[in-house]
């Protein structure tokens, strides 16, 4: 027994020496890799902060190649070849990433994630499908479910859209706006069709789930007009004035075809003249000014804008004067009118787009669907104007 304690007495000193000389080694090995693989990282982060994706990517490849185990990098790389446009290197980066056995089962998810995302981005969206229903279940189901919405949008998959939607509702997002859009679209297509029946129960549907949506007003006012009942029509336009004042401009022109169809232009005239006193932001001058030239002639129509730029001093006021003004002016001056309307046009161009206030794309055209960054009733009615969110 004394001699066991002897030699363990002679052998744990060594095994402690070969142990720290080991340990040294090993920390020594440590050190210098982490001296250089921050170094590196932070220099690629650098030039990410600086807008230099491609710096950044060559960085972070040259750190790949020499480091393959590092799953983050692996990822970190995916992304960045996305957000370039390489998809083609972005979905080869994930489906390494998805083939590997060492993931974790929240990384593997990840994978599955950033892969369809790719395949969205790059329009194969059956692909994407197929991959983001896997997750169903997962801890990126949500984000999933998030990604099918998009791909249905874009497919103008309408019913399988509002199924999507209809499971992301929580406390944080009703989806009740993109919801009643889903059902405006459907309606829209029944309508092409002339399936005017169907296309009105889309719209009750519209309502139902978001008592406020103008659009599905809007529809139903034009199957009423279409079925000859301009009356009723009127009932649904005229009751946006309690939803959102500044739509009744979508609805000014069929609001004045009611009233001709009733045989009451007149009415219909100075009922949009009375919305334009009360809401004096309504972009329906145009609108009445041809009106008012029709009916009553340049004079008048002459009269009214010059009293409405008295009101209501803007820009789309004043090149609407100079417009009504050349009409009416001697023929020696309209040459100058002409200049100043062209130089007061160019200038002031931005006063005639619809502004998404999203994404701040601009067009000339109003869209209940944002071109830019899809998004839903991001638009002001209202030409020149950034309307402020609301939802």
């Amino acid at each position: 027994m004394i001699e066991i304690q002897f030699w363990w007495l002679v052998i744990l000193p060594a095994f402690f020496g070969l142990g720290w000389l080991a340990a040294r080694v090993d920390i020594k090995h440590v050190i210098a890799q982490s001296k250089s693989l921050p170094a590196a990282y932070f220099k690629g982060l650098n030039h990410l902060l600086s807008g230099e994706t491609n710096k950044a990517v060559e960085i972070y490849v040259d750190i790949a190649k020499q480091h393959e185990e590092t799953i983050e990098l692996q990822f970190t790389l995916g992304h960045l070849f996305r957000r370039r446009g390489e998809l083609e290197r972005a979905i080869r980066m994930h489906q390494k990433l998805l083939a590997r056995r060492d993931l974790s089962d929240v990384q593997q998810e990840k994978a599955k994630l950033e892969l369809a995302i790719n395949f969205i981005k790059a329009g194969l969206f059956d692909r994407a499908e197929n991959l983001l229903h896997e997750l169903s279940g997962t801890g990126a189901a949500r984000a999933a479910l998030v990604e099918l919405l998009a791909i249905y949008q874009q497919e103008h998959e309408w019913l399988k859209a509002i199924e999507i939607a209809q499971q992301l509702r929580d406390e944080s997002h009703s989806y009740q706006h993109e919801i009643a859009q889903f059902y405006c679209e459907l309606a829209a297509s029944a309508l092409v069709r002339k399936e005017l029946d169907t296309a009105n129960g889309f719209l009750e549907q519209a309502l139902q789930i978001h008592r406020q949506c103008v659009r599905a007003r809007l529809m139903r006012g034009e199957i009423l007009l279409a079925h000859g009942s301009a009356q009723a029509a009127l009932d649904e336009w005229l009751a946006i004035e309690n939803q959102d004042p500044q739509y009744l401009t979508l609805a000014a022109k069929q609001v004045l075809h009611a009233y001709t169809q009733m045989g009451q232009a007149t009415e219909g005239v100075a009922l949009l003249r009375r919305y334009l006193a009360r809401y004096p932001e309504l972009d329906i001058v145009d609108l009445l000014y041809e009106q008012i030239i029709a009916a009553d002639g340049v004079e008048a129509a002459h009269d009214f804008v010059r009293e409405r730029l008295r009101e209501t001093p803007t820009m789309s006021g004043l090149r609407k004067l100079l417009e009504a003004h050349l009409l009416v002016a001697p023929d020696e001056q309209k040459p100058e009118i002409e200049l100043i309307g062209k130089l007061l046009h160019d200038n002031t161009r931005e006063h005639t787009m619809y502004y998404c206030h999203e994404c701040g794309f601009k067009t000339r055209q109003f869209f209940w669907h944002c071109p830019g960054c899809n998004g839903w009733e991001t638009y002001a009615p209202i030409r020149g104007k950034r309307r402020t969110a609301n939802h």
